[in-house]
């Protein structure tokens, strides 16, 4: 299978919404659940994980982020949602996604103008971070809360306290380079949408994504054989 760049992801969206009529939100819920049992099957058996804290950002990948904490508490895992934007600042799917997370009950913190400090105190002490805080559109360094979080996350796992499980790439990693934009995400584990992306190829980039799995988020057959990726 062929790594695809920025603008092919994309495009395989694109494709799939505006030509096979299949609507945004089925993508990113099978997305979501896939990721979410890919993330149980590598972390939560025999039983769950230990606490895990999700950390979404302001786009569809953190719309991703809200599936998966769905996900994985219905498999019995131990959530909470940290939010580096404001719930209103969400569009479309991750709107509607962050509105299921907010009224399930579950624990959400936002900390869309929170530091370093105040990341790290709100991540507490989890067995895996979930970074679902950026995705392959990013083409500039993180900022403001990003930035803060990718750095307590990086924190945490250096200092040997969690796990880093990034959804589709590390945030703040360039798709197409491989090279970090800014500050980066350190990953354990990467499960990355449809394919690999072409900067997963550059020697070295390893370091940010860890062990990378492709994940399946339902696009039609025909789509993917046009693509070369079946």
């Amino acid at each position: 299978m062929r790594s695809l760049s920025r603008s092919e992801v994309r495009d395989v969206d694109r494709r799939a919404i505006e030509e096979f009529g299949l609507p945004g939100i089925v993508l990113m819920e099978n997305a979501g659940r896939n990721a979410a049992a890919l993330f149980h099957a590598a972390a939560g058996r025999p039983g769950p994980a230990g606490p895990v804290a999700i950390a979404c950002g302001p786009g569809n990948n953190g719309g991703d982020g809200f599936v998966i904490a769905r996900h994985l508490e219905n498999l019995g895992h131990d959530v909470r949602v940290l939010l580096a934007c404001e719930p209103a600042g969400y569009r479309g799917d991750a709107a509607i996604n962050c509105g299921v997370a907010v009224r399930s009950g579950g624990v959400v913190h936002v900390l869309a103008a929170a530091d370093g400090a105040a990341w790290r105190q709100r991540l507490g002490e989890p067995a895996w971070i979930v970074d679902a805080l950026l995705g392959t559109g990013t083409t500039a360094a993180a900022r403001g809360a990003v930035a803060a979080a990718i750095e307590a996350i990086n924190e945490l796992r250096a200092g040997g306290a969690a796990r880093v499980f990034a959804v589709d790439l590390p945030s703040g990693l360039d798709c197409d380079t491989g090279l970090p934009l800014g500050p980066c995400v350190r990953a354990d584990v990467t499960a990355t949408f449809v394919a690999r992306k072409i900067g997963f190829d550059r020697p070295g980039s390893e370091r940010h994504t860890g062990d990378v799995h492709v994940v399946d988020i339902g696009v039609p057959r025909a789509l993917l054989r046009s693509l070369g990726l079946t």
